[in-house]
């Protein structure tokens, strides 16, 4: 199959305005683009009292809407049937295509791939001194363009690639999250079976600290000592992506219950992560946010993997759960913290039963990051078929 000739968008698209100046009153479903060709969405509706510009625009279906300062970053996208009617200011010029020439979902594809973006970078530089891309620069786009009916093959071909890709993916991070759900029963399992031969014990009487991060919010520095979030530990391991930094003249001045070692546990306590724990399992000093509790056990009566074990169980979720405050921003306060339920059997068992639950963790864990190789390689399955559908080798 021979490469498909290249055609300016100028002879394929005309720029269309479907005018309103905003009533007060009137409610205006209002239209995004997100970035690197995701596509457009419905933004927050709003009353036409509320916009500062004097007139909005009106998307229909089909139509190549432009985000003119982000068009450089692939927010260009083909308006679908659920977002007609929608409302755009004129930061988003949108253009009517020529179904006679152009097939409104080859348009669609072509927008997620770097060539495009690509070009719209190139037509975007120097413009209005802020890198915006106006609508006739736009237009000098070039885009491989097959007869109509070619057209039509390919982007049946490449959405029904697309969908197998698409299942592979759901299959894929099904069989993690089952695996998961496994190992939760197990672990409520073996909390319940403990229980109701040992009874519970308050976590406090298994710690010799339990307190939060400092309450003062710290200046962060370029270079010092690293200071987590919950979000680096809301996954069940404590992480260091993304952290900030702080002086070490800050990390000085905290106190030694709240300075993490090996053998540590952290657990969130506040928002939709509430609940989870992380051991510490770095030696690398850094300190966390008041809405982490670090947890120190005590050696003499309780293995640190086992407490991390048992503070999974459904249980004890639902238990710090209950005892949460406040509505906008659950939080659970260190008092139900200390007093969260767990059955400590003699350090012995307790590390028995810790290998158990490790081997199926293991298992868990290389299915957590089969799933996530998998996810990677089939995102990378889908920019290849572009690629060869619009090089006319597909």
């Amino acid at each position: 199959m021979s490469i498909p000739t290249k055609v300016p968008l100028s002879q394929l698209v005309t720029p269309i305005e479907r005018p309103e100046a905003p009533v007060p009153g009137k409610v205006y479903r209002q239209i995004g683009v997100k970035l690197w060709g995701v596509g457009a969405y419905e933004r927050e509706s709003i009353d036409g009292a509320e916009t500062r510009y004097s007139r909005l625009f009106a998307a229909a279906t089909n139509d190549v809407i432009v985000n003119k300062i982000w068009a450089r970053n692939g927010s260009v996208a083909v308006v679908p049937a659920s977002l007609e009617g929608c409302y755009g200011s004129g930061e988003f010029p949108m253009f009517s295509p020529d179904l006679t020439k152009l097939h409104p979902r080859w348009m669609h594809w072509l927008t997620k791939t770097r060539g495009f973006w690509a070009q719209c970078d190139e037509k975007s530089r120097g413009t209005s001194g802020k890198n915006r891309i106006r609508p006739e620069r736009f237009l000098e786009i070039e885009i491989p363009l097959p007869p109509l009916p070619e057209q039509q093959r390919l982007v049946a071909r490449i959405e029904m690639l697309a969908e197998q890709l698409h299942e592979a993916q759901a299959l894929r991070k099904s069989a993690s999250e089952e695996a998961e759900t496994l190992s939760r029963a197990l672990i409520e399992t073996v909390y319940k079976r403990l229980t109701s031969k040992l009874g519970t014990s308050k976590l406090a009487e298994a710690c010799t600290t339990i307190t939060d991060g400092d309450h003062n919010t710290p200046s962060f520095a370029d270079i010092g000592v690293r200071f987590i979030f919950v979000g680096n530990v809301s996954s069940g391991h404590l992480h260091f992506k993304d952290t900030k930094r702080v002086s070490k003249e800050y990390f000085n001045t905290l106190r030694p219950q709240r300075l993490p070692l090996r053998g540590d546990l952290l657990y969130s306590a506040v928002g939709a992560t509430l609940g989870v724990p992380a051991v510490v399992d770095s030696d690398e000093p850094f300190c966390f946010q008041r809405h982490i509790a670090i947890l120190k056990p005590d050696s003499d009566r309780m293995d640190t993997r086992f407490g991390w074990y048992m503070l999974r169980s459904r249980t004890v979720f639902d238990r710090a759960w209950s005892a949460t405050t406040g509505s906008a921003q659950p939080t659970i306060p260190l008092r139900a913290i200390r007093e969260l339920p767990l059955p400590l059997p003699p350090l012995a068992q307790q590390r028995r039963i810790v290998v158990e639950l490790d081997c199926l963790q293991g298992e868990v864990d290389r299915l957590r990051c089969l799933q996530t190789e998998t996810t990677i390689a089939l995102d990378a399955l889908l920019p290849s078929v572009l690629s060869r559908a619009f090089a006319g080798e597909l």
